[in-house]
């Protein structure tokens, strides 16, 4: 008899362990992938640098900073941000997620709408009913577009994107999350709990800007070419 319950005890414990033993491994195996989720894409350099925008969180404890390169001039990724936001060209990610969730109404735009491509500051970029939305503190054409989530209570949080041009013609297109959170436990499992669903939803974002521009670009360019052979 003793010799069961003693064996039920360390079962018992040995079940507490591994309860406790999976979430703490996934935790610090987060923690390890977590600089790189949040700077994916970005050189030290540019995770490093300043940003327009950057003065709108002059201390900030939490920033995040993505990139990819375009192959296509600032430009011609320049009107498909002009564009971003729900009634818009949408947010070029997982559309139906966003879909799903009411951020968008519709699938993100294949092409430039000339109807949107007025933004000026004081704009509202809408992400739906219960999105909150992007407040426009700043529109530099070509160059940046500083924006202010209205979904941040606790403070100011940034979201930037900002375009780098190549010496090859190519551009790289920055994003950045930049903010001072008031950290309690609370706010530790937010974070924990949206940081890889926004990686994941921005990592998309980036690539789904880089492939419309870059189709675009061509589209151009052939159509160019062509009207020149027409002439001929």
């Amino acid at each position: 008899m003793n010799d069961t319950r003693g064996e039920r005890a360390t079962d018992g414990r040995t079940r507490s362990r591994r309860l406790v033993a999976g979430p703490l491994a996934l935790l610090a195996g987060y923690a390890l992938l977590r600089p790189r989720l949040n700077n994916w894409g970005a050189t030290a350099d540019e995770r490093d640098a300043t940003l327009p925008g950057d003065e709108l969180v002059p201390r900030p404890n939490y920033q995040t900073t993505r990139a990819v390169t375009v192959d296509a001039p600032p430009e011609d990724v320049w009107p498909w941000l002009v564009q971003l936001g729900a009634g818009r060209g949408g947010l070029y990610s997982y559309d139906w997620l966003d879909v799903l969730f009411g951020v968008l109404d519709a699938p993100s735009a294949e092409r430039v709408l000339p109807q949107h491509q007025r933004l000026e500051a004081g704009d509202e970029i809408s992400l739906g009913a219960e999105g909150g939305g992007l407040l426009v503190e700043r529109v530099d054409p070509e160059r940046a577009l500083v924006t202010v989530s209205e979904a941040f209570t606790d403070g100011t949080l940034t979201w930037v994107f900002a375009l780098e041009p190549l010496a090859d013609g190519r551009t790289r297109l920055l994003t950045r999350n930049r903010a001072r959170v008031e950290w309690s436990p609370r706010a530790v499992l937010t974070l924990l709990g949206l940081e890889p669903a926004a990686f994941a939803m921005t990592r998309k974002m980036l690539l789904g800007i880089k492939r419309r521009a870059e189709r675009e670009a061509v589209r151009i360019a052939v159509g160019v070419d062509a009207d020149i052979a027409g002439r001929r």
